[in-house]
């Protein structure tokens, strides 16, 4: 396998040093952006306005039924299990050449960047069409599923997030259909075995496919109350009903820092480095790649901390606020994969289908309209969690000292996205 195509793959967006952006008008747009919005909200929002998962406007009986309907999910489950059928089958089969071969494509482009659309659409989409749930439903289970430990959480999935992270971004040959059949038999047997013993409740906290595609689908404007009706809501309602479960601020951290890192990978810089390292370059992206994921989350701890020295009585101050960094992974998500998705999204159904020599797409949009649309992307999922930390604050803080609460998010909210700025436009 050559080293050009694992590029395209492994990096969503290509080459985005060469973006025809001044770095000036970025970094000040997104600074009056933030300053404005922090501004309107300290003065105009004065209590609690989101009501998490009580609130939503009913959809019609028929769409519910229809939802709901066994058919229906029978159907995403059938779709799931042929989709992991047909990346199998090529994986054993296909060519070692992510140029001939889907599975990679349909891995890194339509699995991991495909969720996004699909969960901010449908909701947690991956639940049902997770191939690996549906094959726990139809075998036999000779013993009662135990209890799942109260304090896993959701830890187990942001380990995955990080292994496919790791894989995606710094192993050797992430393309190669060696990796993918090892990735394929590490999470099926990880998976199953946690099933077999914890029953299908191990899957919504440990599968990291299931997990990602969970957190992505609170912001998504379909959702269910806790009445379990189909609802239609604004996605702040959505976020603001994130469990505060442990594992939250791992597997959000895990996924700014490792699309931070994929644009930081992209970088002439950071790419000498890698070829000129003593270290190697699958030995030297994977400390830059934990390097980056361990500042996300230290910057968010230090942040947390001085919550917690500003209000002794804050309970919990890493998760009563980490809903709002979902916002600003979703515009990193945007910012580093959308030409990706567009581009090798349909060139890998082509080569599925049995297109020969299939041939990507030309980007819809130019390298000034891509610009735009990466820096609009992440400015404004910073704006969305400026706007979820507000709500938060004022309903956890005193009133005489909730916009004060909400400086050291502000601050952190400032230095996420001038590092995401600086990451497009460097």
């Amino acid at each position: 396998m050559t080293g050009a195509p694992t590029v395209v793959l492994a990096h969503g967006v290509g080459s985005r040093h060469d973006l025809p952006l001044s770095p000036f008008y970025a970094y000040a747009g997104a600074f009056a952006a933030l300053f404005v919005s922090f501004l309107a909200l300290g003065l105009l929002w004065s209590a609690s306005r989101f009501r998490g998962a009580t609130a939503g406007h009913p959809l019609p009986a028929a769409v519910q039924r229809c939802a709901d309907a066994p058919a229906t999910r029978t159907a995403l489950r059938v779709a799931g299990l042929a989709a992991a059928l047909t990346v199998l089958l090529h994986l054993l089969l296909g060519p070692d050449d992510p140029d001939r071969n889907p599975a990679p494509g349909a891995v890194y482009v339509l699995l991991w960047v495909g969720l996004v659309p699909a969960s901010l659409l449908l909701g947690p989409a991956w639940r049902l069409l997770n191939p690996l749930r549906t094959l726990h439903a139809l075998l036999p289970h000779p013993r009662a599923p135990r209890p799942l430990p109260a304090g896993l959480g959701i830890r187990p999935a942001a380990a995955g997030l990080l292994a496919f992270a790791w894989l995606e971004l710094a192993a050797p040959a992430p393309a190669s259909t060696t990796a993918l059949l090892g990735l394929l038999v590490v999470h099926t047997t990880v998976q199953f075995l946690g099933a077999a013993r914890h029953g299908p409740d191990w899957f919504a906290r440990a599968d990291p496919f299931e997990v990602y595609s969970s957190l992505l689908a609170r912001l998504s404007p379909l959702g269910r109350r806790t009445d379990g009706r189909l609802v239609l809501r604004s996605p702040f309602h959505g976020l603001d009903s994130t469990p505060r479960t442990p594992g939250l601020v791992a597997c959000v951290c895990v996924l700014l820092g490792s699309t931070a890192y994929d644009g930081l990978s992209d970088n002439p810089r950071w790419l000498t480095t890698l070829q000129t390292s003593p270290l190697g370059p699958s030995t030297t992206a994977t400390l830059g790649l934990l390097a980056t994921v361990s500042l996300v989350a230290a910057l968010y701890g230090l942040c947390a901390g001085t919550l917690r020295l500003m209000d002794r009585t804050l309970a919990h101050p890493l998760s009563a606020f980490a809903h709002s960094l979902l916002p600003i992974g979703l515009g990193y998500l945007v910012a580093h994969y959308f030409t990706l998705f567009v581009t090798e999204g349909p060139r890998t159904v082509m080569m599925a289908v049995g297109t020969d020599n299939a041939l990507a797409p030309d980007p819809p949009l130019g390298p000034g309209g891509l610009a735009t649309l990466q820096v609009a992307a992440v400015v404004t999922g910073h704006v969305l969690g400026v706007v979820a930390a507000h709500d938060r604050s004022v309903r956890l803080f005193p009133p005489a000292r909730a916009v004060a609460g909400q400086l050291p998010l502000f601050a952190l909210m400032i230095v996420y996205t001038l590092g995401g700025i600086g990451l497009l436009v460097a």
